[in-house]
Parts: C-alpha cells; sequence; structure tokens
C-alpha cells in the first residue's frame, strides 16, 4: 500500500501520469479469492480497503461487478483497477493508493461470475446493493410483484434445467445473478463458499440466506438444499460514511499522490465493520485491521442502523424543508440537532445499555460536524420506503407499545411525507407505490403512505391508526411552518448531549370517533438494483 500526504508527480512531466500496475509494481494482481456484488463508492473505502491493509503477500484479490451502471468498471480498468482513497477529517486530507481488485465487471457480465464462483480458490462474496437491491418484500421475501424477479425465475427455471448451459442464462437482479452463481459451484463441486451481504440491514446474513432459499426453491428445490448445506451466510455491521466522488476530488487525488485518478474515493477517517458467522473457504485477517468478529452481532447493528442510519433518514428528509443541502447543514441547524437528539433518546430507551451509547452518540455528532466531507442529503434520501422500514419502524412500534407518541419517530416519517408530497420527490425503488398513494387526499393519503412503510404502524394500534395519522398530520404541518430568513449557521463547537432523555408525554393521543379507511398497499415495478450505499 502506498500513502501519502503530499504530492509527488515526476518532475518535467507536462502531464499527471495515470495510475497503473507498471508505474507501481508493488501493486501486482494478487489471485481472485473475493466476488464482490455492487461496485461502488462504499465498497471501495470499506471491504476493498481493509483486504489490501491486511494482505501484504497479495493473496486475496477482488474481482468486483457493477450495478445499474458499467462506468465504475469502465473506469477502474482503465487503470489497472488502482484508485486512490482520499480520507477526509477537518484538519486535512490524505491519500491511500489502494490494489486490492484487480478485475472490474460490468454487471452484467453474468459468464464470468459463473466462472468465478464455480471455481474453488473463490471463497467469499460481499454484496454492496442498497437496501432496496435485494428486491425483497416487507416479509423479506423475493417480491413476487417485482416484474424483474419473476422474469428471472421464469428465466433460471429453464436455466437451471440440468441439460441447459448455465453461461447462457442472463438474469438482472442481483439475487438472480447470485443463484446462477451458486449453481454453477455446485455443478462443479468447488464446496462451502460464505456470502457477506455490507448493506444496513438488519441480520443481513439470516436475510439474505431466507431470501436464497425462498428464490433457489422456486426454481430448483435440489439447488436450494444443497445452498441450506454448503453456503455460509454471515451478517455484518459496516460504518463509514462516504459521499459521492465530485471532479474537485479528482484535483485534489492527483495532487496528494501524483497520479491521475478516474475513480478516487472520499471518505472520512472513521470506520468499523463487525462481522458474525463462519468462512469455510477462509477469509483474510481483516482483524488485523480493525475489524471486529463477534457472536452476536444484532446490539452493534442496531446502534448503527438506529442511531447514525436513522438520524441520517432525519436530517435527509427535515434539512431540505429548511434549506439545507449537506449532513454538516443540517446537523448545524439548532432545530434539527434537536430533532436528532429527540428522535436518540428515544431510540436508546430501546438499546442495551453495555453499547457506550453516550460516547457513540458523541461521536456522531462529531462526524456529522465534519462540514468538509459532503455528504449530501439528496444521496441519503433515495429508497426512504425500505430505508425507513429498516432504521425507524422498530423504534416507533415499541414506543407506541409501550404508551407513549414516539414523536422523534414519526417526525422522520412526517419528513419523508412532506418529501415525497413535494416537487423534487427523492428517488425510491417504490416510487411507482408512492405515487399511487399520493393520489388519495388528507388523511388517507398519509395513511397510505404509512401502510407503504410498515402495515404493523397501522394494524398494532387500537384505532386502526387513527391517532397516529392525526399525530403524524401535526408533525407535515410543523415541518412545513417557515424557515428563519436567516438559518444558523454551522456552530464551532459541538452542542453537549443532555444526560437524560428528553421528557416525552405517557399518555396516548385520543381516538377520534371515526375510524380511517386505510388502502391496501400498492405495488410497482422497480428499477434495476443499484450499487449505491448510502
Amino acid at each position: 500500500m502506498t500513502n501519502v500526504d503530499s504530492a509527488a508527480g515526476a518532475p518535467g512531466e507536462p502531464a499527471v501520469p495515470r495510475l497503473s500496475r507498471v508505474r507501481l509494481p508493488e501493486f501486482p494482481s494478487a489471485p481472485v479469492r473475493i466476488v464482490h456484488l455492487g461496485l461502488g463508492a462504499f465498497h471501495r473505502a470499506h471491504q476493498a480497503w481493509y483486504t489490501q491493509l491486511v494482505d501484504p503477500d497479495h493473496e486475496w484479490g477482488i474481482a468486483a461487478f457493477t450495478g445499474r451502471s458499467p462506468q465504475a468498471a469502465v473506469d477502474l480498468d482503465a487503470q489497472d483497477c488502482l484508485y486512490t482513497v482520499v480520507e477526509r477529517s477537518a484538519d486535512g486530507d490524505s491519500a491511500t493508493i489502494v490494489g486490492s481488485i484487480v478485475e472490474a465487471r460490468d454487471g452484467a457480465d453474468v459468464a464470468r461470475l459463473h466462472d468465478l464462483l464455480a471455481a474453488e480458490t473463490t471463497a467469499i462474496v460481499t454484496l454492496t446493493v442498497t437496501e432496496s437491491g435485494y428486491r425483497l418484500d416487507a416479509e423479506g421475501r423475493p417480491d413476487a410483484s417485482d416484474p424483474a424477479v419473476e422474469h428471472d425465475v421464469a428465466l433460471l427455471s429453464d436455466a437451471l434445467d440440468d441439460g441447459a448451459d448455465l453461461r447462457d442464462a442472463r438474469p438482472t437482479t442481483t439475487l438472480g445473478r447470485l443463484l446462477l452463481g451458486l449453481e454453477a459451484r455446485r455443478r462443479a463441486g468447488a464446496g462451502p463458499i460464505a456470502i457477506v451481504p455490507c448493506d444496513n440491514i438488519a441480520d443481513g446474513g439470516a436475510l439474505v440466506r431466507r431470501a436464497m432459499l425462498a428464490l433457489a426453491d422456486r426454481v430448483r428445490p435440489e439447488t436450494a438444499r444443497w445452498i441450506a448445506d454448503e453456503v455460509s451466510f454471515v451478517s455484518s455491521s459496516v460504518d463509514r460514511i462516504t459521499p459521492r466522488p465530485t471532479p474537485a476530488d479528482e484535483a485534489t487525488a492527483a495532487e496528494l499522490t501524483g497520479f491521475t485518478d478516474a475513480a478516487p474515493v472520499v471518505t472520512e477517517p472513521f470506520t468499523d465493520w463487525v462481522l458474525s458467522g463462519d468462512f469455510p473457504a477462509g477469509r483474510p485477517a481483516w482483524e488485523s485491521a480493525g475489524a471486529r468478529f463477534v457472536d452476536d452481532l444484532e446490539p452493534y447493528e442496531q446502534r448503527k442502523l438506529r442511531l447514525l442510519n436513522g438520524a441520517h433518514s432525519l436530517l435527509a428528509y427535515a434539512g431540505p424543508l429548511r434549506d439545507h443541502a449537506t449532513v454538516a447543514e443540517a446537523v448545524g441547524d439548532e432545530q434539527c440537532r434537536a430533532w436528532v437528539e429527540e428522535y436518540w433518546d428515544e431510540t436508546e430507551r430501546h438499546l442495551p445499555d453495555d453499547l457506550g451509547l453516550t460516547a457513540y452518540r458523541t461521536a456522531l455528532l462529531e462526524r456529522f460536524d465534519n462540514a468538509r466531507i459532503e455528504h449530501r442529503l439528496q444521496q441519503i434520501a433515495l429508497e426512504g420506503v425500505t430505508k425507513l422500514r429498516v432504521r425507524i419502524v422498530s423504534t416507533l412500534l415499541a414506543e407506541r407499545a409501550a404508551g407513549r407518541l414516539g414523536t422523534g419517530s414519526l417526525r422522520v416519517i412526517a419528513a419523508w411525507v412532506a418529501a415525497v408530497q413535494g416537487d423534487d420527490r427523492p428517488g425510491d425503488a417504490s416510487g411507482a407505490a408512492v405515487t399511487e398513494a399520493l393520489r388519495f387526499q388528507g388523511r388517507e393519503r398519509t395513511a397510505a403512505l404509512v401502510r407503504l412503510i410498515d402495515p404493523r404502524l397501522l394494524d398494532s394500534e387500537p384505532d386502526d391508526g387513527s391517532a397516529l395519522v392525526t399525530e403524524l398530520g401535526r408533525l407535515v404541518d410543523e415541518l412545513a411552518s417557515p424557515v428563519p430568513e436567516h438559518p444558523l449557521a454551522v456552530p464551532e463547537h459541538r452542542l453537549p448531549v443532555p444526560e437524560h432523555p428528553l421528557p416525552v408525554p405517557e399518555h396516548r393521543l385520543p381516538v377520534p370517533e371515526h375510524r380511517l379507511p386505510v388502502p391496501e398497499p400498492v405495488e410497482g415495478p422497480t428499477p434495476d438494483d443499484s450499487s449505491r450505499s448510502a
């Protein structure tokens, strides 16, 4: 690994040379042992970065496949898959050249995926395709209402027939492509393998295992039985804020390294990775770079999903309503910051006491305050239906079950409701269903949107959700109130974390005389899986 903090260009050269393994012979191409699905900035700042740190003998090469767009593969392939990780702290930038990715492929190159998973030397498949990229319904099963899922079921049913050539099949979904690759491995007798989802999903290993078994059972039960016996699904909690790179970041990377890089990654210095599960075919010693292997992952991932990601969602939808564009701008607004603290106070009541939550909250605010990391709220706001289901619903249900309003959690959903009703609606794989819900008016519209996120939010209420919808409407109106003419600037010093939770009313809202009719959810088509990780 090459780590540099200042420009290192060759004197007298008219142009900055492009990154290449010829110019940097300390980066030989390692043999492929890991396959990654969802080649984006986060994977390169996280899993690939960890692998580079712990593999001085170049034994664990990564073959990475893109999601919807092949552009990342095109850019990386032109520079021998080398790229720069720029760590951006409040005090300055430092750069590291990373070479653990040795192949960058278009996600549509299913034939190459087939060959790699059929190889006995391939030990691990990692994934960063975002929550919605798995195309699951609210029960965690492959979404039968999704045309892309049903297309792959029909295609794979034919392709997995004993007489068919798997390399001719072209599934389009992430799980469909993974199933084809695992069937190739079964036929080749290549042995066990580990699948490691690295997205913001709770108990991701178990979730993806259930989804893969359900999909395989529909296509070929024999393959489902082999997966149950030979494939390990590892859960992980990942954390490193990685905004989308900009053209200015290319100039920064060149200045710091002396090499032209068309695909740099900018990230914060903080990073965390906690894993739970077995690696039957081996793995890199990621713990040497700070990763942790634990028996019980749930407390760590719930802390991260609810506190970090939940707060990000709150800021992503409430911030633009107050004319903010980045996390640092929004959290520097006293009102937004107070909303985050209120939401965190609620969430903390439903997390274990031994997770160091006060220190964790303090560290999060320091990370959010880093204005040099331009984490765009527009990026975080994408795929709201799935993200809110994973990040917010558990706390809200627990608060309501305890007889409290759950105002802090409800405000996150209210901000999303306000956002999707605006002129610049955030992109969402459930966009067609959101559009259908928006055809209703007033309370019925609010109820339909809530039901898209999770029907339990209404069905678990004694009044079928009428009081919840009333409170949600009040919060939407509050969020839509005029913003002060001079928004507060980002403070130089972080506000202190309160020692005691904010008081929350103990009584429930009054139940209206008439119950609210709630429409059934409407499913719609969703776009191809994405390689984003926000």
